[in-house]
Parts: structure tokens; sequence; C-alpha cells
């Protein structure tokens, strides 16, 4: 859900932006946004929360109760309040394709703006792109367990608060779930509602048997039943074939659902019992703590089941508490207004920072598929008219490059362009306005699935996938060791 208020910052961003306003250094800049390492020790991740970012800017400044705050902590002068009184986001933002399969050290996100307006944005961009980064990722791996089959998302009471559940209702679906428990998500965002019943409803009525029928009279155009409350194979099962003969009397079918036990074996016999009653087009969903482990576990075996409903571990992250976002900066205009690339060096070679304004192009071969990204250098300033002396990276189908790693050590590969070169950083709000209509959530999704059947499945599979390679081109190289040959020189 939107937040419109511009104190969801980190503390620092607005004494840091007092700083700069004071000092007269609100020039323009420019900040990306990527990721260190893939979540759950995986081979991709999917962008995600790029529209609820886009809106959350548009309507991003801050009230007068929220001025009234700021003055009562003291810390803030009153001239400066009186700026940001008149805030709002006024630069422009490239990004990919929400729903796009991403990799570490990419831009996801590039934003150019004034100094303050691109600090203070800060702390609320990575925190909606992270989680519904890490929402999606996580539902992709399960969908793609799942064998791309139905995946329900069933996490509304266990997500971190209502903010937690609304947005990843959101990413879930994006990521593969075809619906959602959580009915304020299916009317904020079009997601397909769904849902059975609850062990109580079973302890309500005398005994199964009654529960399902009573059911199936209020909604018989395919009901699915809960098995497990007392017994699966001895009762539930049994109650659920007895109700389902009298709806196959009227022409309907009916499911049933398993939330405990041990989902290979009772789904085996459950089948069997269904199969010789006559109801071989009965389905068999499943619930309880599911991950993606467990249903590639339980698909590997061929264990019969039609449907999943996932919750916990796919709303909350799992085991991978958060996604590995960071909010840099790549450059910023001097006293002259030129653009100077920008460079956070350290000890540690994959935390330096790659400078300057770049692009990412996908790179795929003669069949369309995916092989390798490329972050190269544009020209700065495009977007209101400033130029610099250095010259863009273009990519040409035919020709034959070579790139680098992006630590900018000797590692490197010579690559001959068999297909396109597909700039992914597009531009998404120029000088605060839309630059282009948002997409569906069904369009996002299906980007993500469309992207996911470009790479090799090594990149998809859970244990141990293969490493996608992101590179850099031969000019991002050469201004990386400028910039790093500079600071050493400095010391």
């Amino acid at each position: 859900m939107m937040i419109n208020s511009a104190l969801l910052t980190d503390f620092y961003s607005l004494t840091m932006a007092q700083g700069y306003w004071k000092n007269d250094m609100d020039k323009r800049a420019i900040f990306e946004m990527f990721f260190r390492r893939h979540p759950f020790d995986g081979g991709f991740s999917i962008f995600a929360g790029l529209g609820p970012l886009l809106e959350t800017l548009r309507n991003f400044t801050f009230s007068a109760g929220d001025i009234a705050y700021l003055e009562g902590l003291k810390f803030f002068e009153k001239p400066f309040l009186d700026y940001l009184k008149d805030f709002h986001f006024s630069g422009s933002l490239w990004a990919m394709d929400e729903g796009t399969v991403v990799f570490p050290q990419e831009p996801l996100i590039r934003i150019s703006g004034r100094l303050i307006e691109c600090q203070i944005i800060e702390g609320m961009l990575l925190n909606i792109v992270n989680f519904q980064s890490l929402i999606a990722t996580k539902t992709a791996r399960v969908w793609l367990a799942a064998d791309k089959g139905s995946v329900m998302e069933f996490g509304l009471r266990r997500a971190q608060g209502p903010d937690g559940a609304m947005s990843a209702s959101r990413a879930a679906f994006i990521g593969g779930a075809f619906g959602t428990s959580n009915v304020l998500a299916g009317k904020e965002y079009g997601i397909p509602v769904l849902g059975t019943m609850a062990h109580s409803w079973i302890m309500a009525f005398p005994n199964e048997e009654a529960a399902f029928q009573s059911y199936a009279d209020l909604y018989p155009e395919f009901p699915v039943f809960l098995i497990d409350t007392y017994d699966t194979l001895r009762s539930g099962t049994p109650s659920a074939i007895k109700v389902g003969k009298r709806l196959a009397a009227q022409g309907k079918n009916f499911g049933v659902r398993l939330d405990s036990g041990d989902m290979d074996y009772l789904s085996v016999q459950v089948r069997k019992l269904l199969d010789d009653a006559g109801f071989p087009n009965a389905k068999i969903a499943v619930s309880n703590d599911l991950d993606e482990n467990i249903i590639q576990t339980l698909t590997d075996a061929g264990a019969p089941i039609n449907s999943w409903g996932v919750g916990t571990r796919m709303v909350t992250g799992g085991d991978e508490a958060a996604f590995s976002g960071v909010y840099k900066l790549t450059a910023r205009e001097d006293a002259s207004g030129k653009f100077l690339p920008t460079i956070k060096f350290s000890d540690n070679p994959e935390k330096t920072t790659n400078p300057g304004l770049k692009q990412v192009w996908r790179l795929r071969d003669a069949q369309g598929m995916s092989v390798a990204d490329v972050l190269g250098l544009e020209t700065y300033g495009l977007e209101d008219g400033g130029l610099d002396d250095g010259k863009p990276d273009v990519l040409e189908k035919g020709n034959r490059y070579i790139f680098w790693h992006p630590a900018a050590d000797y590692r490197h590969f010579y690559h001959t362009l068999e297909g396109a070169a597909e700039p992914l950083l597009k531009l998404r709000l120029e000088k605060g306005a839309l630059a282009s209509p948002l997409p569906s959530l069904e369009t996002i999704r299906a980007h993500v699935r469309a992207d996911l059947d470009t790479f090799d499945s090594s990149y998809k599979r859970l244990l141990n996938p293969h490493v996608y390679k992101v590179s850099i081109t031969e000019g991002l190289r050469q201004l990386k060791l400028d910039l790093i040959q500079a600071y050493l020189g400095d010391l």
C-alpha cells in the first residue's frame, strides 16, 4: 500500500540533505540501485516493486504535519524546513521492466535529479524494491519447483504486518502465484482471490460429511474439501467421496486439500481412493509450510498433486530475510556544470562500485536465449541537454567484443554478437511525471514467465545453479581503473 509522506526515509538522508542545502551543493546527481547477491543461494532474481515506487515518487511530499514533526526534533533550521515544504521529486528515473530476470552488480534503477531529492528517496526506494523483489524471486522459485503448476499464495496471517501482506501478495502474483487468500489485495490489485475452508469449519459440524455437504450446498461449482481434520484416509477422504457422488449426480466436480502429514504418501493414497471411487478428475491441493525445496522433492517423486498453497515461507522470504539491494552515487555535477563519475572504493573488490552513467545490455544468441548481461557507459545529461566529453558504448550485432569481470580484474571473455543487444534500462519518469502508462500486473507476470524461458535451466536449478555472466565493457573497465588509480595516488 502506498505511503505518501516523505518521512518514509532514513534520518541521515535528511541530515545530509540539510548539509547539501546549507553548503549550496544541490547540484545534479546520478544514483543507481543494484544488488550484491542472489537470495536463497539461487542463480537468478526477479525485479519487482517498480509500479508502487513510481506511484509513491509522484506523491512523495512533506505535509504540514510532517514539517511540524521535524521542527519539533530541534535538529533542522527553519529555512531548510521551509525548503522542504515545497519538496517533490522532479527528477527522472530509468529502470528495467518490472518482472525482469536480474543479476548482481547491474543497475536495476537509475535516478537523475538534484542531489537532495535523490538522497531523500533512498530509504523509500530500497524498502519497496528490496522486499517485493525478494518475494517475487521466492515465488518464481516455488513456481518453477512446482513444474510451472498452480501455486496459491496463502500468506496473509504470517506476513510482516498489513503493508507486508499487501506488498507480498502483489509480488507473489508477479512471481507466479495465480491467486491470493488476501481479499484486500484482490480488491486493490485485481488478483484472483482463493480459499477453501479451515479446520474450524469441520469442527463446527457434527462430522466431516455434514461439513462438506453444507459447504457443497453453498458453493457447488467446485468445492474443495479439507480432509485432514481427523483422519485423512479413514474419515476425511471417504466423507469427501460421499458428498462428491451427490455432486456428480448434478454434473459437478470437487477437490480435496491436504494440510498435514506425509504429502507424498498421502497424496498417492488419496489419489487411489478417488480414482477407485470414479473421480479421476477430482483435484488434490496441498498446503502446510511448503517451500520450493519441499515442492521440488514432491514433484521429483511424482506425487499426484494438482495445486500448491504456499504461505509463510513465500510471503516472508523463508530462510532469507532480505534482498541485498543498495543505492549508490555514480556521478555528480561539479561547479562548472560538468558531470564527474564517482566511485566507492573498497578493500573488497565486490564492493567497489562501477562509476558513471551506465546502460545494461542483455546479449542473446541467434535463438534468442540470454547469454550475458553487459554494463557499458552512456553519455551524461541527455535528459536536460548537458553532455560531457566521454563516448558512449555501442554494441552492434555481428561485432566481436571483449568483456571484463565487474571487479575489473584479469577475468574476461570475447563474444561476437549473434543476436540482439537489448538495452534494459528505460525511461519511466521524466521530470517527475510518468513517461508511459504502467503495465498491468498480468502483463508483468507474463513478462516474468517469458523472460525466465530465455535462460538455460542450469541458471534456474535450486541446487548449485550455474553463474550467469554479468560483465563490463572495455570503456567502463578503463574508467574504473583510472578512478581507482587516482584514489590510490592521493593516499
